[in-house]
């Protein structure tokens, strides 16, 4: 979700009640699938349950790679966070929603509702930037998302972003999102970046590719300032 908190379109604050709607499910042990429909008219289906929860299948790689200070971007519940916490690393989550935020502070999490390409503590300072469970996504244009977290990073910091598997196809541009309540279908502006698909998009950033790597069937890539 990448509207400014301050100032978020309508259209934007539709997609954001549906997502904490599902949150809210999530929490109480309901069904918290999600729906997103892309440019191409493809349905794409997530349970919002996995980000609730202490650990998702292939965190384990991304979390031992974040050795320093570290920002999660899109945060939501804050699982991420409060994994680098207990294992005694610096951590910070920001998200656009003020229920995700609730969540991850509640879970014993450090997290603000801050809008990434909006003022963020330590810009410019970060060793470390997450973009995990899609949200390499936000704001419906990947190569700005990308400029945005190398300009927060460090000179020598690592972005690691998840991505879809090579061939999954990439997309960007207004989607639309739903849940199972029966309500009608939000704008959202989003993205998909397929990992054969990431290097113009990092050298667009000015970002360098270090590395690649899979785990549980997710794909990740980590990057670094030119």
């Amino acid at each position: 979700m990448s509207a400014t908190v301050a100032d978020c379109a309508t259209a934007e604050r539709s997609a954001l009640v549906v997502y904490e709607r599902a949150l809210a499910r999530a929490t109480a042990g309901e069904d918290a699938t999600l729906a997103l429909r892309d440019v191409h008219g493809r349905e794409h289906r997530v349970d919002a349950a996995g980000w609730c929860g202490s650990v998702r299948a292939g965190d384990g790689g991304l979390l031992d790679r974040c050795g320093g200070a570290t920002l999660d971007v899109g945060c939501g519940p804050g699982r991420l966070t409060r994994a680098l916490l207990a294992g005694g690393r610096p951590a910070l989550g920001i998200d656009v929603s003020a229920a995700a935020v609730r969540l991850a502070l509640a879970r014993g999490a450090l997290a603000l509702r801050r809008d990434v390409f909006a003022a963020v503590p330590g810009h410019g300072r970060w060793e470390h930037l997450l973009l995990a469970d899609g949200n390499v996504g936000i704001g419906g244009d990947p190569a700005a998302l990308l400029g945005r977290c190398r300009d927060l990073l460090a000179p020598h910091g690592l972005l690691h972003a998840e991505l879809e598997a090579p061939g999954a196809g990439s997309w960007a541009g207004t989607a639309t999102l739903r849940d199972g309540s029966g309500g009608p279908a939000a704008p959202l502006r989003w993205a998909q970046v397929a990992a054969d698909d990431l290097a113009p998009l990092a050298r667009a950033a000015a970002l360098v590719i270090r590395t690649t790597w899979t785990e549980a069937g997710r794909w990740f890539a980590t990057m670094t300032p030119a």
